[in-house]
């Protein structure tokens, strides 16, 4: 029997999409206010979801304390009040997009979850826009 538990995480982040290997005005048409110079912010939601069988020692799938301390560690101090284009090494060459982001957290996190669950991450860049990666 397998179960899904979430955990629901946030941070707050600044970024800017811009492609170097464009002009300022592909850049300005294909970003529009994202590609503003001085960057802008979100307060992202992050839904971790891990599926796997419940641990008849302990009734977990996953310790959720666990997982909240990987993800602390993982994302939160990497990225929380950071500027994901200047402050992280994950972005330096990859544009910080939702997309790009939620896959980044995913590799983050799966070398430290049980082989045997099921991962996917969901991250909300707005209340209306959000993305999910299933790895």
């Amino acid at each position: 029997m397998r179960v899904s538990v979430f955990r629901k995480e946030h941070f707050n982040a600044a970024h800017r999409l811009h492609n170097p290997a464009l002009s300022a005005e592909e850049n300005a048409a294909i970003f529009g206010k994202c590609n503003y110079p001085n960057y802008h912010g979100h307060n992202y939601e992050l839904i971790v979801q891990v599926t796997g069988e419940i641990d008849p020692k302990t009734g977990y799938v996953i310790d959720m304390k666990v997982l909240s301390d990987l993800i602390k560690r993982e994302v939160h101090q990497r990225f929380d009040h950071k500027n994901l284009n200047l402050d992280t090494d994950a972005f330096v060459n990859l544009i910080p997009t939702a997309e790009n982001i939620v896959v980044v957290i995913y590799q983050l996190l799966r070398p430290h979850i049980d082989p045997s669950h099921d991962l996917k991450i969901r991250l909300y860049e707005t209340e209306r826009n959000f993305v999910e990666y299933p790895g």
